[in-house]
This record gives C-alpha cells, structure tokens and sequence, in this order.
C-alpha cells in the first residue's frame, strides 16, 4: 500500500470548477481508496491506495468527470516523492531568503509534472529567467523562485505551457503536505515504497 498525494489543477478559481472539499473526500472514499484527507480549497488529496499511478489518475479523472460535470487533469505523487521535492531544494537558503525580502508574496514554488517534457521545451524557459525570477528543473519537478511576485510573471506562464499537465504549489503547501503525509504514515504503518512490476 502507497500513500499517493493528488493535485487537480484548476478547481474553485474564479467561480469556476467549483468542488467542496467536503464532496471531493466522499467521492475518493466512494472510490475504494482509503484514509482520505484533503488540505486547502486548491484541490489537495492525500489517501492510501495499493494501485499504480496511470491507473489511479485515470479514475479519479474520470470520476471528476461523472460527480463534478468537468474535466480536469491530476498529478500524482507518493509521500515517499514529496519527502524528496522537499528535502532536496536546489535552491541555497542564501538564494530563498534573499527572494523573501523582496518578494511581495511566496517566493518559492514547485512545478509539479505529470511526466517530463521535451528538452527543447525546457531550454525554452531559460529565455525567460531575469534578476527577478529564476528555476531549476529536477526530474518530473520545475523548482521556482520569485524575488517579486509569481503573478503576472512570464516564466509562470511558460511551464504552463510546457506540454505535459502541470500543477503549481507554494513552498509552505508543499511541506504542510509533506507532513500530513508522514502523519498518516506514521499512523498506518504503510510503507510509501513502490513496488516493481
């Protein structure tokens, strides 16, 4: 049994794809997955499935689908995953904390990706690195700095574009899941480890 982390992308913003978290976590437990926790209106799942990731993203798309009435894509990863996105920053503590200062919001970011893109899209970004915004490509993983604001910036933009679903969080959601995630291993006992086929 893996504990899998979903992010949907693009759910109650604006009006628009309106979920309740509330609805979300009966219909994954409707689902057969198991101790189930969403975190935040953005659209973040924690639960525990024995299955593998296509077939997981598969159904709970489809299944979004058929409760919700819209389409929406999902990323997934295991805690085993996030632990690692979290723990390996590529940024300097020197390079954060000097963003912090003059950022006018969250300063860090991670990219989440449903699978690696082309690598003529990724030396695309590089066009748009400036004095105020920065990245570091990391497996499935785009780590982004801001020293001013992620709105309105224009590498923001392009990693939406990079071909493949992405899913944005904020440095501080990312390891408030990290830790929801090691709560619910701890008390499972489930290892995060993916078995070989």
């Amino acid at each position: 049994m893996t504990i899998y982390i979903a992010f949907l992308r693009g759910i109650n913003v604006g009006g628009h794809n309106k979920i309740k978290m509330a609805e979300l976590k009966q219909m994954i437990e409707g689902m057969g997955f198991t101790r189930v926790k969403t975190y935040i209106q953005s659209g973040n799942v924690l639960f525990e499935s024995g299955e593998k990731e296509p077939f997981i993203l598969k159904c709970i798309e489809h299944e979004i689908k058929e409760v919700f009435g819209f389409t929406i894509s999902v990323v997934l990863r295991t805690s085993t995953e996030l632990e690692r996105i979290t723990g390996e920053c590529p940024f300097t503590k020197e390079e954060i904390s000097v963003a912090e200062e003059s950022s006018e919001g969250e300063s860090l970011y991670v990219a989440l990706l449903l699978e690696v893109p082309s690598q003529e899209r990724i030396e695309g970004l590089r066009a748009f690195i400036t004095e105020y915004e920065d990245f570091r490509f990391e497996g499935r993983e785009v780590y982004l700095l801001f020293r001013k604001s992620i709105r309105n910036s224009k590498l923001a933009i392009k990693v939406q574009k990079l071909g493949v679903p992405v899913k944005i969080r904020n440095w501080k959601t990312m390891n408030k899941l990290t830790t929801l995630a090691k709560e619910i291993e701890r008390k499972t006992g489930v290892s995060t480890v993916i078995e070989g086929d």
